[in-house]
């Protein structure tokens, strides 16, 4: 919960420091908007060891081969990343720009999803009977 309070805190900071230098300079708003975002990121990385030990954890147990699990975690990143890339284009004006990061965060996305579809279907293959 405390970090909780600590990304609210850098949150609000931020967007009232956005609402203040705006009049004055805008492009000091969208750089102080990107900077409050990083670091919301980067206070968050902590996080994800632990998220990498459970998922190290269940692919070891399960068998799954570990090229997958990295094709995974590209894909979460990949998800991250481009939401956030979409979001300062959205904060700075352009929508459109952000659009075109989404979709094409979604087609990398897809593309990299191919090699865990053909192994779930070769999966479901050996469970059938011939």
């Amino acid at each position: 919960m405390d970090t909780l309070y600590k990304i609210l805190a850098i949150a609000i900071v931020t967007c009232v420091a956005c609402i203040i230098v705006k009049p004055v300079r805008p492009d000091f708003a969208v750089l102080i908007s990107i900077a409050g975002g990083v670091l919301i990121i980067v206070y968050l990385l902590s996080y994800l060891s632990g998220v990498f030990s459970v998922f190290n954890q269940i692919f070891s147990t399960s068998g799954i081969n570990s090229s997958l699990y990295a094709i995974i975690f590209k894909i979460i990143a990949i998800g991250y990343l481009t939401e956030f890339t979409a979001s300062v284009c959205n904060d700075t004006g352009n929508q459109s720009l952000g659009d075109k990061v989404l979709l094409g965060g979604k087609i990398i996305i897809l593309v990299m999803a191919l090699p865990i579809v053909t192994s779930i279907l070769d999966i479901v293959m050996q469970l059938l009977p011939k």
